[in-house]
């Protein structure tokens, strides 16, 4: 089983939510999203101040295999990029839930946080695709 962070919720199209102290919330692509995608060679990310709804696709993610929607866990504000992938896409591989993060959301509605998965749900989720 791929790692699953138990203080990270998770949506099951494989994005992970992370609140920060400030109430701001960082997204990213899971590890198990990454290993099935292969060696990452380009991130697409959303506009600074692009206003995303729980389910809208929020960025691209290519691989040498394939190319993959990211979508927004949550609705909210985005209010930072990780522009380090720009340059090292392959970051979303070797630390998808530290430096390979996507992009950070000003939250519209907490309550959304709740209806994510937990890191034991989001195991079931990927169970069932394997």
């Amino acid at each position: 089983m791929s790692d699953l962070p138990s203080e990270l919720r998770y949506a099951a199209s494989h994005e992970w939510a992370r609140v920060e102290a400030d109430g701001s919330v960082v997204i990213g692509i899971t590890d198990h999203a990454q290993a099935q995608l292969g060696d990452v060679v380009y991130v697409e990310l959303p506009d600074i101040g692009q206003i995303l709804s729980a389910g809208d696709e929020a960025g691209v993610v290519e691989s040498v295999k394939a190319a993959s929607d990211v979508y927004a866990p949550i609705s909210g504000e985005v209010i930072a990029v990780n522009e380090r992938l720009d340059d090292e896409p392959e970051t979303v591989n070797s630390e998808p839930y530290e430096d390979g993060w996507f992009y950070r959301l000003q939250p519209a509605d907490t309550v959304e946080l709740d209806e994510l998965l937990t890191s034991d749900a989001y195991a079931e989720v990927v169970a069932e695709d394997n």
